[in-house]
């Protein structure tokens, strides 16, 4: 080791010593400390969901959860959820193309979009006239916003925009003035959203790509290899899950495409047999013992037991699909992804 390069190392040692270390600060972890995320992310902001006939859609959600029209905008109807600005973006699908939940937003904290580009390069996702995998377009809209949308790894869409958009005008598309009230009342007061689940092709690929860029933490664990990774302050998460059951035999099981498999939404007072028992009566009925797809207007319960991360008794988990078959979620507002009844119970994790 030459003179110069001993100098070098007693400096560096140096320096490190002279960190100040908390108590919960460990040497190891000076090393492995990371720059900040380029991209500050705040809230699940909304999903976009492609449907076959979007009137029934329109007066599906409104009819059920009783959501105002929070704007119009290029074809697609905005439902806010709860009190808003989180939203359900509604529109008909191609031609050719099958219902589905298209994409997913993040409300970014103090949004510019020559700072989010520049992260979204920084780990390898470059600008392109078309969204994919890795590629991130902008398009500037009537009313005056920019729409920043991307593809992950995978291919699967991912919107930014500031933590106030609302789907509506103005250089944030934070306007939203003209609210047009539900003709119904609603039978079920969902607050906000709870989270997204995703169907990727390699769900590590994707933790790794998500903390990476926006800096996320572990919300909860659903089994030793399944984290939640958490979105802003409260309980809002995001999680990937890929590939399927074992076929019989113990043969792989072939991949699913990826895709976005549900989202969730949060309300007071969750009561699993009053929810089950008022989607019925709109019309949703149980699935009941039925194996395989779950088709449209169909509820079920799975109990998430303590070996994914629920109660000893299990967490139960409530699901339904609207007319197109699309799946969503409820929960309790305190739903966090963890342990206990509610699923509340999530530790501080890192």
């Amino acid at each position: 080791m030459s003179e110069i390069s001993r100098r070098q190392l007693l400096l560096s040692l140096s320096a490190i010593a002279t960190v100040p270390l908390g108590p919960r600060l460990s040497k190891a972890r000076v090393f492995a400390q990371a720059p900040p995320p380029g991209i500050r992310v705040r809230s699940l902001n909304h999903v976009g969901l492609g449907v076959s006939d979007l009137k029934r859609s329109v007066d599906f959600y409104q009819g059920l959860f009783g959501m105002p029209i929070q704007y119009k905008n290029d074809g697609s109807t905005i439902l806010r959820a709860g009190r808003g600005p989180q939203f359900l973006s509604i529109a008909p699908v191609g031609t050719d193309a099958k219902p589905s939940l298209s994409h997913y937003c993040l409300g970014v904290e103090e949004f510019n979009l020559s700072r989010v580009l520049a992260a979204l390069a920084r780990h390898g996702v470059t600008q392109a006239d078309e969204p994919a995998a890795m590629k991130v377009t902008v398009t500037k809209r009537a009313g005056g916003s920019s729409d920043l949308l991307f593809g992950d790894p995978d291919g699967i869409m991912c919107q930014l925009q500031d933590a106030s958009y609302c789907g509506g005008s103005g250089a944030l598309g934070n306007t939203c003035n003209a609210v047009e009230p539900s003709p119904k009342k609603g039978l079920l007061a969902v607050r906000d959203y709870s989270h997204i689940t995703v169907f990727s092709s390699d769900a590590q690929r994707s933790n790794t790509f998500y903390r990476e860029l926006f800096g996320f933490s572990i919300r909860s664990y659903q089994g030793p290899t399944a984290p939640t990774l958490a979105v802003g302050p409260t309980v809002q998460f995001l999680m990937f899950t890929g590939g399927g059951a074992p076929a019989r035999g113990g043969a792989p099981a072939a991949p699913r495409p990826a895709s976005i498999n549900h989202l969730c939404m949060n309300m007071d007072a969750f009561d699993v047999d009053a929810i089950l028992k008022t989607l019925e009566g709109y019309g949703v009925m149980p699935r009941g013992s039925a194996t395989g797809p779950v088709g449209p207007l169909k509820s079920y319960v799975s109990m998430r037991m303590e070996n994914r991360g629920g109660a000893k008794d299990g967490t139960p988990e409530l699901y339904f699909t609207d007319p197109d078959g699309l799946l969503f979620q409820l929960q309790d507002t305190k739903y966090c992804g963890g342990g206990g009844y509610l699923g509340d119970d999530c530790k501080a994790r890192a």
